[in-house]
């Protein structure tokens, strides 16, 4: 896919990106308040800093972006042809970081939901799955 931004242009876009209060995220946390659920955000002190963790019950949720986290056969993860050695190096490490944090968790004993930004646009589903992952 050819970028159809200019470089001074893409490269505004690039650092206007955030890391935490981003849109998907905004959307799950509305859901998990709705649907009373005790929820802490972005909590450091565990691999992968999750962005809600159910403390009480070792749960932890991911939103993730599918560009960033290279969420496989989705439309949104289709990396830019430009700078290509620089994206696949970027996404692939973002793709093994995201396994390794997962996989810690999970020895530590935590459960893990992950929630892809393509899947937001259905909330009736997203209430489904995360009351679903709070009651177990």
């Amino acid at each position: 896919m050819m970028d159809k931004f200019t470089k001074q242009k893409r490269a505004q876009i690039m650092a206007s990106i955030k890391g935490r209060g981003t849109s998907p995220e905004k959307s799950v946390r509305s859901c998990l308040r709705r649907l009373g659920v005790r929820f802490r955000g972005n909590v450091e002190n565990l691999p992968g800093t999750p962005d809600f963790v159910i403390q009480g019950q070792k749960k932890a949720i991911f939103v993730h972006g599918c560009f960033w986290h290279g969420h496989k056969g989705c439309r949104r993860s289709e990396r830019p042809e430009t700078n290509r050695p620089f994206w696949d190096k970027k996404i692939d490490g973002n793709i093994a970081r995201d396994r390794r944090n997962l996989r810690e968790l999970k020895k530590e004993g935590w459960k893990v939901l992950v929630i892809w930004q393509c899947q937001i646009k259905d909330e009736s589903k997203i209430m489904q799955r995360l009351l679903r992952f709070a009651e177990k």
